[in-house]
């Protein structure tokens, strides 16, 4: 029974020792393990940290569950992402409406450079309609009775055939041979101006000279204009040959100016002032058939009855105040109404 006792006493002894030396081990594990766990434990969480912030440079804006601002400078991120935000819209505003003003102004140069270059080609326009005007009544100036003859209107053309007329009947009748013809052809052109230098061939009186010359010519920029403006003035005036003078050199020298029709009408009322109502009846026919849509070709065609009542040639004249009242029928019952009554009041027309 000892030894069973003995035994049982020395394993009991032994395992106290062993018991007290597992305990020395336990009281002296536990620091270092607890040491070494906290070693592990902060590499890792610094791997994690690591971890998280590679993260978010491959994979900016993730869940904010699984990448969490730790690592880094979290205010710079913020701060250069809004730098963008606030100052690249307010840039791209400002260069927008610049290249917006940009593009209204070009098209405002496009659009002036177009209505300039519309209104010059109106202009040259104008010119070449009204340099077609006058070469087609090129004729009527160069040739007054012969184009008279051969005319659109054949109620008038025997006025401009007056003068002609009496002189080359009688050589088509009395002589066929060639010399007389062209005698009797040339009759008429050394007829033509024998009148009209007979007013204007004797020398002024001093007077008459220095009446004219009180009249001062315009000086403006349209040189035109105050050609036509110094022979209204002379006429206006009183004196016709001066002013036949000087209007004959305005037709002359600016036959496509703007007053051309004023300044062949008024050429006429010079003729026909001064009792000369067959040079009259020419200008004033000329007028009428160059442009019956001028300002006035209403009064020459008006005034070329009244040279008719002059010549006497009733039938012609009535001719052409009934041309005048069916053409022109609101100047006849409006600017001209007066006029056109007197002169009518002068003829009776069937």
């Amino acid at each position: 029974m000892t030894t069973p006792l003995k035994t049982l006493t020395a394993r009991l002894a032994g395992a106290a020792l062993i018991g007290a030396s597992a305990a020395s081990l336990v009281a002296v594990a536990p620091p270092a393990a607890a040491q070494a766990d906290s070693a592990a434990e902060a590499r890792l969480k610094k791997i994690e940290a690591e971890v998280r912030a590679l993260q978010r440079k491959v994979f900016p804006g993730g869940d904010g569950k699984f990448f969490e601002p730790q690592i880094g400078a979290p205010a710079q991120g913020p701060a250069t992402a809004a730098a963008p935000t606030t100052v690249a819209p307010a840039a791209t505003a400002v260069t927008d409406i610049l290249v917006r003003l940009d593009a209204l102004e070009q098209q405002l140069q496009a659009l002036t450079a177009r209505s300039e270059e519309q209104a010059n080609s109106l202009a040259q326009l104008e010119r070449r309609l009204v340099a077609l005007e006058t070469a087609a009544n090129a004729p009527v100036v160069t040739a007054g009775p012969e184009t008279a003859a051969s005319g659109t209107q054949p109620s008038i053309q025997p006025v401009a055939t007056l003068p002609t007329a009496p002189v080359q009947g009688p050589p088509a009748t009395t002589a066929p041979p060639r010399p007389p013809v062209q005698q009797a052809a040339a009759a008429p052109v050394q007829q033509r101006p024998a009148p009209t230098p007979a007013p204007t061939t004797p020398a002024p009186s001093a007077t008459r000279l220095a009446a004219v010359q009180a009249i001062a010519k315009p000086q403006t920029a349209d040189v035109g204009d105050d050609e036509y403006s110094y022979g209204f003035r002379l006429w206006n005036a009183g004196f016709f040959p001066e002013a036949r003078q000087q209007l004959t050199r305005y037709v002359e020298k600016y036959p496509t100016h703007a007053k051309i029709s004023y300044g062949r009408n008024l050429l006429g009322r010079a003729f026909l002032d001064d009792n000369m109502p067959e040079d009259a009846a020419r200008w004033f026919l000329r007028n009428y058939q160059a442009n019956k849509a001028g300002e006035r070709a209403p009064d020459s065609l008006l005034y070329l009855g009244a040279a008719m009542i002059a010549m006497k040639d009733t039938k012609r004249a009535c001719i052409a105040l009934a041309e005048f009242s069916d053409t022109y029928p609101l100047v006849a019952a409006g600017r001209l109404a007066s006029e056109f009554q007197a002169t009518r009041a002068k003829v009776k027309c069937s």
